[in-house]
């Protein structure tokens, strides 16, 4: 029998200077961490990209994208005062989910067609350094640096946050992925390189299932799972 043929597909990124775009950060400034953006994400339907800038502006960007993929000359700069937008996810209604490190919240928006944010719900974590967040559609996990702890919330698609309880990690809790089915969240806890491993129960509770520290990861933040 003869053997198959290997095929390889090679992507190759070609940066195109056209699309380039300002969003008015100086990193120059102390501390550098809060004056960079914080994460990028396309809306769930392709047709906008958001951009938080955390304190230096304490605004969500949201670029227009066009046909072949460049963004409008500027974006729609919605104002976030003192909240310092950090993570954002979205629900299965595609409202816009961000984890809001200024006062440590978790605030869900409407985004509309001309680019602005209405706000549909806040909920306040009562922890320290909430910066990331996490969905799979109908939870939200954010994550607390400072505190070493998870928030969850159950979200119907409406937008409208339901708590669901609070659970302990290893020090330093940043990003978190869900497995592709929902049963599992993955939490990177950076303080010691370790990741955190929980299964997710039907009403949004966590129960931890293992650890396993990652050679190199003291420090490490973006985590993702397939």
């Amino acid at each position: 029998m003869s053997r198959p043929e290997e095929v390889r597909i090679w992507a190759t990124l070609v940066a195109v200077p056209s699309w380039n775009r300002q969003l008015g950060l100086d990193p120059t400034l102390t501390p550098e961490f809060t004056h960079t953006p914080g994460q990028l994400a396309f809306t769930p339907d392709g047709s906008k990209l958001i951009v938080t800038t955390k304190g230096n502006g304490n605004d969500i960007d949201v670029f227009a994208v066009g046909f072949l993929g460049g963004l409008s000359a500027a974006p729609v700069v919605n104002a976030d005062p003192g909240n310092v937008p950090f993570g954002v996810t979205f629900d299965a209604g595609g409202h816009l989910a961000v984890a809001e490190a200024g006062d440590n919240a978790v605030a869900t928006f409407t985004v509309n067609a001309n680019g602005t944010l209405t706000l549909a719900d806040r909920a306040a974590t009562g922890q320290a350094a909430t910066c990331w967040i996490a969905s799979d559609g109908s939870l939200f996990y954010a994550s607390n640096a400072g505190s070493g702890t998870l928030s969850g919330y159950a979200d119907d698609g409406s937008g409208t946050l339901q708590p669901a309880g609070t659970t302990a990690t290893d020090p330093g809790t940043v990003d978190a992925a869900f497995s592709p089915d929902g049963r599992y969240l993955y939490a990177e806890t950076a303080a010691n390189g370790i990741v955190d491993e929980f299964r997710v129960g039907p009403a949004g509770s966590l129960t931890e299932i293992g650890s396993v520290t990652v050679p190199g990861a003291v420090g490490a933040e973006g985590i993702a799972a397939s």
